[in-house]
């Protein structure tokens, strides 16, 4: 059985946006999992009730910014593995890190021990266009 966290995503500003909750989370994780899982969650949320806006960490194929999300410029399902390996290859790029407990995660397969109180933020440091 997993546990619920929240994850707070935040401008390289440091202005906080969005925050979301994943649940069923092991308590040893890797930072890889991490980011697969909270991609799995969006691009199933998104592909439920399908938007103008996709609300993701990185942009889907042929989309484009916009001020709360990414514009899809057709309703459409999105694959969430290939969603996931663009968020993996941005985490690469720098296009974002992770904060976890206020210690930034550098390697996608560093182990975390997650409970629900861990503080999890991940930080955009430039609009993640093409992943």
């Amino acid at each position: 059985m997993g546990i619920t966290v929240t994850i707070i995503d935040v401008s390289g500003a440091g202005r906080v946006g969005a925050t979301t909750l994943l649940e069923g989370i092991s308590s040893r994780t890797t930072l890889r999992d991490l980011v697969r899982t909270r991609v799995r969650d969006e691009v199933a949320r998104f592909n439920a009730a399908p938007q103008p806006i996709f609300r993701g960490l990185v942009m889907p194929e042929g989309g484009s910014p916009a001020e709360d999300g990414f514009r899809v410029p057709r309703q459409r399902q999105l694959d969430w593995e290939r969603q996931a390996d663009r968020a993996i290859e941005a985490f690469g790029r720098n296009g974002f890190f992770v904060l976890v407990d206020d210690r930034q995660v550098t390697g996608l397969d560093e182990e975390l021990e997650l409970t629900a109180d861990t503080d999890i933020r991940f930080v955009r440091l430039v609009q993640l266009v093409g992943g």
